[in-house]
């Protein structure tokens, strides 16, 4: 049996070659946001995944070339070079790359006999890359198991209708995901003080703490439903897990809108948010936008600019300014009077927690020393989530494939939330199950 110490190791580990690593490299993962990239030619955006050093760059076509960070003749960072002719030259020696990793041209040379072989031992590591969403995704895994991105409910809405953001998150990818499918704790740490009883989702959710959770698996990961004590009724909230980090989220009762996130690993220690809002019916209005673009939910506010990480690499990302350095600017005072926690924004007040876990003993900040964790009843999507990667994981070093990488129907699910006097999850689950299923986009005529 593998020990606990064991067990966090295989899920909290992310670079090339190990069990979680392996893992996330069977699914196309979010890289940056498409409206980084929004011309031809333009500027590269650097990026670190799954503890790959890389760059994003569109060529003169519009393709999308996501390569290694490092020129190899002498390691010369490209993300200085020029964007130019179908193609990312280095600026220290003149040679040039296309978004295949080939190395098109070497210019400092006179071309030996072998020329076209040594271009071939100079090619760049590189990775596919679609457009979908707002999003750029790549797949960093075997190239012949390739498989269709996963058909999200909002992938192929107008842009209009989405709204989609990444910013950094100091953390190791778990705790930020095990954050996400935990619903009790949006009872505390995201509620107000004195509650209205007639207010939003969000204000209800404070009545009943307790929930009653109940789980049901599915070969892209599993939903649960989670009930809580409303009146003479109950108010369920119906959470999607996808796998390996994607979460769906219930919006307000008899609303449409759809949101989540996702959580893709930088290395074991950072980890790149991506969160995604969508209206299937028609555009976010002006005033969902604002909201969202004033960091009341996500993104948190902050600001783009390039970090540069403990290992020496520097990533362009989108940095919260709220964070441990001052204390996420908790307002003791607004504690006491108006909110649980006196910080300002869901992220804010997620981050806060996550970001500041007591790390392992001997490693850098980032992953949680859980040896005097005591997880209770309520943890149950936690404990399910953690069983399922860590089998999946061992399956696939045994050559068994994910199956939900090659089913990428299985993603078209939703979130919901509804108020029933019914108290069973099934019988929930045949009156209200159409909730969970997407919405098609009809173009007006």
């Amino acid at each position: 049996m593998v020990g606990q110490e064991d067990q966090f190791s295989v899920l909290t580990r992310v670079s090339a070659g190990t069990p979680m690593g392996n893992l996330f490299r069977r699914f196309w993962l979010p890289a940056l946001l498409a409206s980084e990239l929004p011309e031809p030619d333009g500027a590269p955006i650097r990026l670190r995944i799954l503890g790959e050093d890389l760059i994003a760059f569109r060529d003169t076509e519009g393709r999308i070339g996501i390569v290694g960070a490092y020129c190899p003749h002498k390691m010369a960072p490209l993300f200085f070079g020029r964007n130019e002719a179908c193609g990312l030259r280095c600026v220290y020696h003149g040679w040039k790359f296309n978004v295949d990793g080939d190395c098109v041209e070497i210019p400092n040379i006179t071309p030996p006999d072998n020329f076209e072989t040594l271009k071939q031992r100079m090619r760049l590591k590189s990775y596919p890359a679609r457009e979908a969403g707002g999003l750029i995704w790549v797949y960093m895994g075997p190239k012949e198991q390739i498989p269709e991105l996963p058909e999200m409910a909002w992938l192929d809405l107008p842009k209009e209708h989405i709204h989609v953001s990444r910013w950094l998150h100091r953390s190791n990818w778990l705790q930020a995901v095990e954050g996400e499918i935990d619903t009790s704790h949006i009872s505390f740490l995201h509620s107000v003080l004195d509650p209205d009883p007639d207010g939003p989702d969000r204000l209800r959710l404070a009545r009943d703490g307790a929930p009653e959770i109940i789980m049901r698996e599915t070969d892209y990961g599993f939903y649960y439903g989670a009930r809580r004590r409303f009146g003479d009724e109950y108010y369920w909230r119906i959470t999607q897990w996808m796998l390996p980090m994607w979460s769906a989220i219930a919006p307000p009762i008899d609303d449409l809108l759809g949101n989540g996130r996702a959580w893709v690993p930088i290395d074991d220690y950072h980890t790149m948010a991506f969160g995604y809002r969508y209206r299937p019916d028609e555009p976010l209005s002006g005033e969902e936008v604002a909201y969202l673009d004033s960091g009341a939910f996500f993104p948190p506010r902050g600001e783009w600019r390039p970090v540069r990480l403990p290992h020496g690499y520097t990533i362009d990302a989108y940095v919260p300014t709220a964070s441990q350095a001052n204390d996420y600017f908790i307002d003791r005072e607004v504690q006491r009077t108006e909110t649980f926690t006196g910080i300002w924004g869901v992220n804010e007040q997620d981050r806060s927690l996550q970001e500041c876990m007591p790390s392992v003993p001997g490693q850098p900040t980032g992953i949680v020393d859980r040896s005097n964790e005591h997880l209770v009843k309520s943890d149950l999507p936690t404990v399910t989530a953690r069983r399922t990667l860590a089998r999946l994981a061992q399956q696939l070093e045994e050559g068994q494939e994910p199956s939900a990488a090659l089913q990428s129907e299985q993603y078209a699910v939703r979130a919901f939330g509804v108020v029933s006097p019914i108290s069973d999850f099934d019988e929930l689950m045949k009156q209200h199950g159409q909730l969970a299923k997407p919405i098609k986009y009809k173009k007006s005529e």
